[in-house]
């Protein structure tokens, strides 16, 4: 039954006014459903109950507090989800920061840190152009983000905020957006040597000569990114009954974390020892092809990547 995999020590339940609270903040959010405005349970009266997931995101220290309340909107409420499922997660610590730090101030410090990193870059402080200032955000939640999730979630998270942002690094999110941009610059520059006359239209694929791809790097990211990441996607969660039996359930989002490093890591070093938008002579054509149709390939798994952590790619950085 829904009490299947709780703490059997959990026989008895104070209703307090607060738990109430939180129960009816939580069964409102089950009635908005998705993000994309469609309803939620309300919209299948008598089916809720089956199409409705719902997952408990908890500390140790209150996984106790948030199986009563699981159990309890079970007991109350004849439209509660059936599936529930608690995903815990270990303690945020900072290293050297007060314990009064909020999320809004360890965002502003890595939104800071982004500015100063591009000042540096570019040689003139971007943080007045309106034109740079998504970009800034979205590198700033890409730099939380990997130094969050990168860490399997049940464990305790150092952080280290006096760690300075750069392209450079191989371990951080700017590292992985930075590449995706340079993608993007890659495709880009095709796209006006075609307008200029010097390349020809992309040919169809089914027209490409892949023998034309000898490089090692190049069939290192087919077999280690392209074609791998359909089962990574399936391996990072199981939140159905099948795949997670019982109360919990695992979020592995260091592995999409690592798999995008690691990506980012096998495309910077390709791109920096190929040239892949040659001389534009025809004998040439065909291998430029092949190498695009894989980039295109790799640009693909970045961008649904990054898309299960929330991140937009970027074009420039």
């Amino acid at each position: 039954g829904p009490a299947a995999g709780h703490d059997p020590h959990l026989d008895r339940c104070l209703v307090t006014e607060d738990l109430l609270s939180v129960l009816a903040e939580l069964q409102a959010a089950a009635q908005l459903g998705p993000e994309d405005g469609s309803p939620g349970l309300a919209a299948a009266p008598g089916a809720g109950a089956d199409s409705c997931l719902v997952v408990h995101v908890v500390s140790p220290e209150e996984e106790s507090q948030q199986q009563k309340l699981d159990l309890l909107w079970w007991k109350l409420d004849e439209q509660a989800p059936l599936a529930q499922k608690h995903l815990v997660c270990g303690p945020v610590r900072a290293a050297g920061a007060p314990s009064t730090l909020t999320a809004p101030e360890y965002y502003e410090l890595r939104l800071a840190q982004v500015r100063t990193a591009s000042a540096l870059k570019h040689s003139r402080d971007l943080a007045q152009d309106p034109a740079w200032t998504e970009t800034f955000r979205v590198l700033a939640a890409a730099t939380i983000k990997f130094e969050m999730l990168s860490k399997a979630p049940q464990s305790q998270l150092l952080l280290d905020l006096a760690n300075s942002i750069s392209t450079k690094g191989t371990k951080s999110g700017t590292f992985v957006m930075y590449n995706c941009a340079r993608l993007a610059t890659l495709f880009e520059g095709y796209q006006r040597g075609v307008e200029q006359g010097l390349y020809p239209t992309f040919p169809p694929v089914s027209s490409l000569d892949f023998s034309l791809l000898r490089e090692e790097g190049e069939w290192l990211l087919l077999f280690n990114s392209v074609l791998p990441f359909p089962d990574l996607l399936s391996q990072t969660a199981a939140l159905d009954g099948a795949q997670a039996p019982g109360l919990h359930v695992t979020a592995r989002t260091e592995m999409v974390c690592k798999f995008l490093v690691q990506l980012s890591m096998d495309f910077s070093s390709y791109y920096n020892r190929v040239h892949i938008l040659g001389e534009p002579r025809p004998h040439l054509f065909g291998q430029m092809f092949a190498r695009l149709q894989l980039l295109r390939a790799v640009q693909e798994v970045l961008h649904k990547g990054l898309a299960t952590l929330g991140l937009p790619p970027l074009s420039y950085i």
